[in-house]
């Protein structure tokens, strides 16, 4: 609000102003303010102006039912696309859940006179028991691994959703292994569960520019709510209307499928993430030896390798990125006499470091000091990633890294806090083995 007073007859004196203006303004943040009235008083009259639509100002509440306070300034530029292609991947699932959820209901007797309550009870309690296990089992093994690949780990739970899907499909088709297949499905969702609610925490987080990560995961719901909705609609109509014809549904429920595989790809594309992990990590290392500057998290976001198959084709095939040469936590019960001599020859690269590299079979093996903290776990890998690299052209690959880290490290690292990246800490895997160690003159041997 602002207010104009006129000057006033006398100092101090209260009502002396002949005039005065009072402003409104609209919005939710000084960014996105706009004019709604003006109001002007004077002795005898007051007038009032106002701006804009009713029309307007009931869409920007509805709006604002589905998007965060500030927006777009309190969120990351690519909130918009990544939301738009979300929620028609949404769209697509609940309508594709309707096509689904019929044919297993079909599948297990409901509207057949021969089917029983308990029966049927007990199939589908098989089925949210299997679930529920799978969940727990899968976030015991990949619950550390979700946050530093948030944009695979999406695709992936997606592609399990997909799977799960198929399987109550089919289920009609093969009532000899109705259970199996009831299970099977339930125990793809599971996975879809626990790696979605994952990967949208560690989205959430990186979406809040304003640290409004309550609102924002609040408003994702009210979305999500509409999309539901929608999408049930649209399912219930679409199941009326194939109910029946086998080679509809069939047809309906592929084509589905391959547009919330396409809208899937391309919301986790839009994404630019500020946090550094593995591949982002070796990205932006080779671009700044190679022309002493840091890739935009737009620019790197482009060379990220996202789908889950990428992986397996190059183990195949035998092909490595750089931050596959890298092996970060390596247990100290594997070095060999050869390697602690090896360590000893070295170490004077790594007197003041909570870690040391060790050179072997053309990797770079990692060991963290048990009292390191984040920011080592960071350093170390950025220096087994040069190290790596002059292991490839260079014999005294130690002298030259240990060199570069002295020499470039942190301007690289002030490089990628003035482009935004969060440098506090490497996403990582979890870090179970640590190590210690004590250097001595060589011939002496510890008590």
């Amino acid at each position: 609000m602002d207010v104009e007073p006129s000057r006033p007859g006398g100092r101090g004196e209260p009502g002396a102003a002949a005039w005065v203006t009072v402003e409104e303004w609209g919005g939710s943040s000084g960014s996105a303010l706009s004019r709604t009235a003006v109001l002007t008083a004077s002795a005898s009259s007051l007038t009032s102006n106002r701006f804009g639509s009713r029309w307007g100002r009931i869409g920007s509440r509805v709006l604002g039912a589905f998007v965060p306070e500030g927006f777009p300034g309190s969120v990351t530029p690519d909130y918009v696309p990544f939301q738009m292609w979300d929620t028609l991947q949404g769209l697509s699932t609940y309508i594709r859940a309707m096509l689904s959820t019929q044919a297993l209901l079909g599948a297990i007797g409901v509207g057949e006179k021969s089917a029983t309550v308990i029966g049927a009870t007990f199939q589908w309690f098989l089925r949210d028991l299997t679930g529920m296990l799978g969940g727990i089992l899968f976030a015991f093994y990949q619950g550390s691994n979700l946050d530093s690949n948030a944009k695979m780990w999406r695709l992936v739970a997606d592609f399990m959703n997909d799977l799960g899907m198929l399987m109550d499909l089919l289920s009609p088709l093969f009532p000899s292994s109705l259970i199996v297949i009831m299970c099977l499905g339930s125990l793809s969702r599971s996975f879809t569960g626990v790696a979605s609610g994952a990967t949208r925490a560690a989205l959430t987080q990186h979406f809040a520019l304003a640290n409004n990560a309550a609102d924002i995961s609040a408003k994702e719901g009210s979305q999500e709510t509409l999309a539901t909705m929608s999408g049930m609609g649209l399912g219930m109509l679409l199941a009326h209307v194939t109910r029946g014809h086998d080679l509809v549904v069939w047809v309906s429920f592929l084509s589905l499928t391959v547009f919330h595989m396409y809208a899937n790809y391309k919301a986790v594309q839009s994404l630019s993430l500020s946090t550094l992990n593995y591949e982002r990590t070796s990205i932006l290392l080779q671009y700044f030896m190679e022309h002493g500057e840091v890739l935009t998290p737009q620019q790197v976001s482009k060379q990220e390798h996202i789908l889950p198959f990428w992986s397996s084709w190059r183990k195949l095939l035998r092909v490595k990125l750089p931050h596959e040469l890298v092996h970060l936590g390596a247990k100290a019960s594997m070095l060999t006499h050869s390697d602690m001599l090896l360590i000893a020859k070295t170490r004077s690269y790594y007197t003041n470091a909570n870690y040391f590299l060790l050179d072997k079979d053309g990797s770079v093996c990692i060991f963290i000091h048990k009292q390191a903290v984040a920011t080592d776990v960071l350093k170390s890998f950025i220096h087994g990633l040069v190290l790596a690299r002059f292991m490839q052209k260079s014999k005294s690959c130690h002298t030259e890294a240990h060199q570069w880290m002295d020499e470039k490290y942190n301007t690289f690292i002030s490089k990628l806090k003035v482009e935004g990246y969060s440098t506090e800490r490497l996403l990582s895997h979890s870090i179970v083995w640590k190590a210690h160690w004590v250097y001595g003159p060589l011939g002496e041997k510890t008590k």
